[in-house]
């Protein structure tokens, strides 16, 4: 059953200019004869813009494996997080588009004009972002429970940098000492973005002085940077001196960096807001739209995410409610009988070491199930493997419920598929399937290695991503799984998959309802129990999530509607043709805006 769709007008509006004029199946023997004369030069500029950028990201450089060669000085370096660098950036993408449209589009390939389209696309993303001078990428702070470099090091040292050499080792124990200065860059951008009235609420603070404490606050040995690393040089054998050097510097120098954070978050929390919206910073209303658009690629008003999201609660509710009969869970709303599906001791695992390392197996054991069936509906399956890991414990009390990182390109480390574990009772058995299905495969995993695996499109292109693209497609792969059987004699986990729905639609309703309308911490979080029926912590936490990522949360239900339009409509026109296969087949093309998507897909397919 189709839930309610989106404006398809509003839709195509998104991908702008020449992105937005769809591609007629009969659109290629009227083109000009120089078509495609000028894929060669578009290649090789998009390939200088990923080299360019690369230099900028060396940890970006190490979690794809391309810090080697030529590039291997990037293995010891870590990214520029001042002021200056920003302005760079923004510079940078200005010259990009300046060059990106020196380039006739008339002379692409249609393959091409996708990958013009879809940088030309993010390129006026990265320039409308810079009218807003204050934040970080998809935040208005700098640092947040989820952004900042003391969160974000420690987690890529521990997981993205390998250890198997001498080589590696000296990286890491440079990049471990560039640790304090990145820390300190952050730091006084933040101070500055809290002059001109930008800082975050007082919950945000609260959760930021607990994860500083969980580095800080232990013996320079157990902390994730020096215990993980202990750990790969005696994996490697290396030195065990190394370890005590890294020690060192853990307490000498980046213990003193954390303490200068703490005292600029102690500093913020004395004179903070309770307020939660970005509506309340300068230019908030603005930023709340263009972050919006930017993760959904769709630009809908605050009032239209609004109203999109309680149609859709109120449908996928009414779903819930009759299997939940079929099961003789009559009584209360769908929220509260919900939680009472929550709190039976069959659906819990221990809260335990042993609980969480047995849940982490049954995840393994649901990627497996899913891998047998995916060449029913794949021509393409990646080579990377995916498995699943716990969220480190130093981060999970501001870490997301669950998120996938991607596989490096060497083959040298299989994607991950991270589950916070803080507390199993946020994590039933009747929901894990789903979970599985969203970050590991069908969805993240598969979604985004088919891409970053293809020889055929831009590097620039592999690693590209668009929000309401891939976070659309995650949900999407939740209901194929649904479709293709999953769940067959499982209702408890059909009821899990149809909670994740209602979960990404009732994010559309609570996400414009922080941002838009106004709503409290409290009045978000107990519409988000009240309906979805998920358990206060894991609740508080996703609304402290949309506090400082406004608008992300509205890509998910978004992008799956798109998804699931334009499948059923290729469907439609393949009649007994069909074959699901053909249809995701555009993995292939890489990650783009729906707008762009949906031209590609009726040019092909509809």
């Amino acid at each position: 059953m189709m839930e309610t769709g989106l404006d398809r007008r509003s839709v195509l509006k998104s991908g702008g200019g020449a992105a937005a004029v769809a591609l007629l199946p009969g659109a290629a023997a009227a083109q000009s004869a120089k078509a495609g004369s000028g894929d060669a030069a578009l290649r090789t500029l998009l390939d200088r813009f990923f080299q360019d950028r690369l230099a900028e990201r060396p940890e970006q450089a190490t979690a794809l494996g391309l810090d080697t060669g030529a590039r291997e000085k990037l293995r010891s370096q870590l990214g520029d997080e001042t002021r200056s660098a920003v302005a760079r950036a923004l510079a940078r993408s200005r010259a990009e588009q300046a060059a990106l449209r020196r380039i006739d589009r008339a002379t692409l390939s249609d393959t091409a004009k996708i990958d013009y389209d879809v940088v030309d696309y993010q390129l006026k993303l990265a320039i409308q972002r810079g009218a807003f001078d204050y934040g970080s990428g998809n935040s208005p702070y700098v640092l947040s429970q989820l952004s900042g470099p003391y969160r974000s090091i420690p987690e890529f040292l521990d997981g993205q940098h390998r250890v198997a050499t001498q080589k590696d080792a000296d990286a890491y124990l440079a990049r471990l000492a560039r640790f304090p200065k990145v820390i300190d860059q952050s730091v006084a951008r933040a101070r500055d973005d809290a002059a001109k009235g930008v800082a975050p609420p007082d919950f945000v603070l609260d959760r930021m002085v607990v994860l500083l404490a969980e580095l800080r606050d232990k013996p320079a040995a157990e902390t994730s940077p020096v215990k993980g690393f202990v750990a790969k040089l005696t994996a490697a054998g290396l030195s065990p001196d190394l370890g005590r050097q890294a020690e060192a510097i853990m307490a000498s120098e980046v213990f003193p960096a954390l303490d200068r954070q703490r005292a600029l978050v102690t500093e913020l929390r004395a004179k903070a807001t309770h307020d939660a919206g970005c509506w309340r910073l300068p230019q908030g209303d603005a930023l709340y739209a263009h972050l919006a658009e930017a993760s959904s690629t769709v630009p809908l008003s605050g009032d239209e995410i609004h109203r999109l999201g309680l149609a859709q609660v109120a449908e996928i509710g009414a779903r819930i409610d009759g299997i939940l009969r079929t099961q003789g869970m009559t009584k209360g709303t769908i929220g509260e009988r919900l939680v009472a599906l929550n709190q039976r001791p069959d659906q819990l695992f221990p809260n335990t070491d042993a609980g969480k390392a047995a849940l982490v197996a049954l995840l393994d054991t649901q990627i497996a199930a899913m891998a047998k069936r995916l060449p029913e509906q794949f021509s393409y399956v990646p080579k990377a493997q995916v498995v699943a890991r716990r969220v480190p414990p130093a981060i999970e009390a501001g870490a997301p419920g669950g998120y996938y990182q991607a596989a490096s390109l060497d083959g040298s480390r299989p994607g991950s598929y991270f589950i916070n574990l803080k507390d199993t009772f946020d994590r039933p058995k009747f929901g894990l399937a789903t979970l599985s299905h969203h970050e590991a495969v069908p969805g993240h995993h598969l979604q985004v290695m088919t891409a970053l695996e293809s020889k055929d499109i831009p590097l620039i292109r592999r690693r590209s991503g668009f929000s309401g693209y891939s976070e659309g497609w995650a949900l999407y792969s939740e209901q194929l799984a649904d479709e293709i059987g999953m769940f067959d004699g499982d209702p408890l986990g059909q009821v899990g998959y149809l909670q994740s729905l209602l979960f990404r639609a009732t994010r559309l309703v609570v996400d414009s309802g922080l941002h838009a309308k106004r709503w409290s911490r409290e009045k978000a979080t107990d519409y988000l129990m009240a309906t979805t029926g998920i358990a206060r912590n894991r609740s508080q936490n996703e609304i402290d999530r949309y506090t400082v990522w406004p608008g992300q949360a509205t890509s998910y239900k978004i992008g799956h509607t798109k998804w699931v339009e334009l499948r059923d409509a290729a469907k439609a026109k393949a009649g007994v043709k069909w074959d699901p296969r053909q249809f995701h087949s555009v993995l292939s093309l890489g990650a783009m805006p729906l707008a762009v998507l949906e031209r590609v897909v009726k040019a092909r397919m509809v």
